[in-house]
């Protein structure tokens, strides 16, 4: 996949654009009239259906999901750190907090080591997963979608095509683009 995050537009099947956020936001600024059919933005990092506030002029909503400008001078960069819970049991807690850096730095490094020790297989989950979210929104009661879910997960992409054979042409292209690192290696 791109190294430039982008995300995709569609209008019931028809895949409207594929482009970063700043493109994207364009175009559904422009659109935001049309009511004939609902348009749907795919992350296609993830494959997560994305809403964007649209309020004000073009200039004030690029400017709300432009991205935060680093911060300089003394302190903590901004890491972009999100709080969420972690249920572990109290030998769990014991064991990270008695870790260098604390329960949060221990986590973390166990992340990123569990990330390198298999590169191929974290991208593999990655496209499975981002394809999942995006056909289960828009393919969800298209013919063969369970069929095509499972090939997707048992790395069959023989099957996995076979059965979006039938789809509409865009969401056909965009699944099986989603879906590509997750086949790579695959005999």
């Amino acid at each position: 996949m791109n190294t430039t995050p982008t995300l995709t537009v569609f209008q019931g099947h028809e895949r409207l654009l594929t482009a970063p956020l700043s493109e994207v936001l364009t175009l559904l600024k422009a659109r935001e009239r049309d009511t004939a059919q609902p348009l749907l933005t795919f992350d296609d990092g993830t494959g997560r259906q994305t809403d964007f506030d649209l309020r004000g002029p073009l200039d004030e909503v690029l400017e709300r999901y432009a991205p935060a400008p680093a911060k300089t001078g003394p302190g903590r960069p901004r890491l972009g750190v999100v709080a969420r819970e972690v249920t572990l049991l109290p030998r769990h807690w014991d064991w990270l907090e008695g870790q260098r850096g604390g329960a949060s730095a221990a986590l973390r490094r166990l992340i990123d080591e569990a990330r390198k020790a298999d590169p191929d297989g974290e991208r593999r989950r990655q496209a499975q997963t981002a394809a999942d979210r995006f056909l289960g929104i828009i393919a969800g009661d298209l013919p063969g979608y369970e069929e095509a879910t499972r090939a997707l997960y048992a790395g069959d992409q023989a099957s996995f095509t076979a059965q979006l054979e039938s789809w509409p042409p865009d969401i056909r292209t965009h699944a099986l683009y989603l879906a590509a690192p997750a086949f790579v290696g695959q005999p």
